[in-house]
Formats: C-alpha cells, sequence, structure tokens
C-alpha cells in the first residue's frame, strides 16, 4: 500500500532587476522542473497579491516553502496575507553565504556560478520537499 504524499507548494520572490531575487526564482524552478518534479508545485507571487482563488487555494491546502531575495519578505508575507502559514522560510542570500564560491550576478538571467548556486540549493531544498510531502516538519 503507497502512502499518499502531500504537494509542496514553493513560491518564490518577484524581485525583478535583483540578482538574490534572480536566484530565488531559479532556484524554484530547478527544485520543482529537475529535483522533484511532480511533488514539489510551483505558484507566482503576483497570483497571490491580485488574491486569486486557485493559488490561494494551492496555498492553503499545501505546505508552503517561501524563497525570498530581500529581507521584505514579499513571498512569506503574501502568504500569510490570504491567510495560509509559510512552512518554512528562506532567504535567497543564505544560499550564497553558505557557498560564497558561487556569487550570483544577473538581472534578468543569471551567470553560470549563481545557475550552478541555484541547482546546489534546490538540491538542499529536495530534503525540506520530501519531509513537508510526508506530512513532517522538514
Amino acid at each position: 500500500m503507497s502512502i499518499k504524499k502531500n504537494d509542496v507548494v514553493v513560491l518564490p520572490c518577484s524581485g525583478i532587476g535583483k540578482a538574490y531575487g534572480t536566484l530565488a526564482r531559479e532556484t524554484a524552478y530547478e527544485l520543482v522542473e529537475r529535483v522533484r518534479p511532480g511533488l514539489a508545485k510551483l505558484t507566482c507571487l503576483p497570483l497571490l497579491v491580485i488574491n486569486d482563488p486557485q493559488a490561494k487555494q494551492l496555498v492553503m491546502n499545501n505546505p508552503v516553502i517561501t524563497i525570498d531575495g530581500c529581507p521584505k519578505g514579499c513571498a512569506h508575507k503574501s502568504v500569510e496575507s490570504v491567510g495560509a502559514q509559510v512552512a518554512k522560510a528562506y532567504q535567497a542570500i543564505d544560499f550564497y553565504k553558505a557557498h560564497k564560491e558561487l556569487k550570483p550576478d544577473g538581472i534578468t538571467e543569471l551567470n553560470d556560478a549563481g545557475r550552478r548556486l541555484a541547482a546546489v540549493a534546490a538540491e538542499e531544498l529536495s530534503q525540506v520537499v520530501d519531509a513537508l510531502a510526508a506530512g513532517e516538519e522538514g
């Protein structure tokens, strides 16, 4: 008998024009598309801001990981603003602090080091996704 796993929602920052906002988005894409496809689901910040019913239902009914590009925490605050809770919150800069050899640069597209950092961060977050999907705290 297989145990149903929960979907895990990943909500990245929309910090257009900032390297760490781009890192947040690229980390989310890596996590959802390559590392945990089918288990991690992506939604976008503007949908929550406009109170889109499907986006709101997604974050209300599933554990949510936010990845913010700056200390303003817009992704985190947006989840809370619709009455949902954030299971785990991350700041993109903390991934860089843990891997200083991979300095992200670029606004619309990350440099090679930034893309590698996004892949490393997604791998690190995969354990959190697995735990949340299994109903654990992560």
